[in-house]
């Protein structure tokens, strides 16, 4: 993935702002790698409990499966990150990819990532075809 990815025109969009602690910063004086890993985390827990009601969030879970991360623009302390992410429009069985672009406050992309997440169904810990109902609900 080298190109910069965007949602397509009319996908939702969530956001969130993620400020970076002292403890984010890396030798090198910059936010590190692992921690903008932890933000697409951040973003794609809050996205799912902000969209799925009460009962749904109660019976499935996702569990991430793969990450691919393109790092470009470096992040200090002090500089606040605009994170978005949106789900792609199809499902494959019970794997769903997810965007995530984290920008500088220039409007910079410092990282993006594109992850896959398993829907777990939490009574049997057994992996279950997306709904087509979640996939409307991400529209």
């Amino acid at each position: 993935m080298s190109r910069l990815i965007e949602p397509a025109a009319g996908r939702q969009v969530f956001t969130l702002d993620f400020a970076p602690q002292p403890s984010d910063i890396d030798e090198n004086g910059h936010v590190n790698n692992v921690v903008y890993l932890r933000w697409a985390q951040e973003l794609a827990t809050a996205h799912w409990r902000s969209k799925a009601p009460a009962e749904a969030q109660a019976q499935w879970v996702w569990v991430a499966l793969r990450h691919e991360i393109d790092y470009r623009r470096e992040l200090k302390l002090g500089e606040t990150a605009h994170g978005r992410t949106w789900v792609s429009e199809a499902a494959e069985g019970p794997r769903f990819d997810r965007y995530v672009r984290i920008d500088g406050p220039d409007g910079a992309m410092c990282a993006q990532l594109v992850t896959t997440w398993v829907l777990i169904e939490q009574a049997t810990g057994k992996p279950r075809r997306v709904p087509p109902w979640m996939l409307e609900m991400f529209g």
